[in-house]
């Protein structure tokens, strides 16, 4: 496989879950985007600000915008906000350059499925070829039906 990145915002720790999968099963470098400021632990409280970030189009200042440069695959992970990606990845998407590149989305939700996040996804890095994505509910990515997806991508 080419050079590969898996980029990944985690709120829970299901994101990172399936990330570290991919990783596994890629060999891709791992990337944990950050928000300059923490999301609220509670639930009710974070699905709150998501809510509120969705509606005004808000993307959040992260700790580091990372460098999609000297890859050719980057993988995108998100938990699933409001029928899309987390703020936090939008922020990655917009701050970094992704002409010419292979995006491949995954997204962890709590049962509304990935809804619109790879679709929003394109939106946001209309220079790139974004793949079919995987989603998993919860923390339930398998390692198994990771590397079967990956397998089908014919990356």
């Amino acid at each position: 496989m080419a050079n590969i990145l898996i980029a990944y915002y985690s709120h829970s720790g299901n994101t990172r879950s399936a990330a570290e999968k991919i990783q596994k099963i890629t060999g891709g470098n791992l990337f944990e985007i950050i928000p300059s400021e923490p999301y609220p632990a509670g639930y009710n409280a974070v699905v709150a600000q998501a809510k509120k970030e969705k509606e005004n189009d808000f993307y959040p200042e992260l700790t580091n915008n990372g460098n999609v440069k000297n890859y050719d695959i980057i993988f995108i992970g998100t938990p699933v906000w409001w029928y899309t990606m987390a703020g936090p990845v939008k922020t990655f998407i917009k701050n970094n350059d992704f002409e010419g590149k292979v995006i491949v989305p995954f997204c962890t939700h709590g049962g509304g499925g990935a809804s619109m996040t790879y679709e929003d996804m394109q939106k946001l890095a209309p220079k790139a070829k974004v793949m079919s994505g995987y989603t998993s509910y919860e923390h339930s990515a398998n390692e198994n039906d990771i590397k079967a997806w990956i397998n089908n991508l014919n990356l």
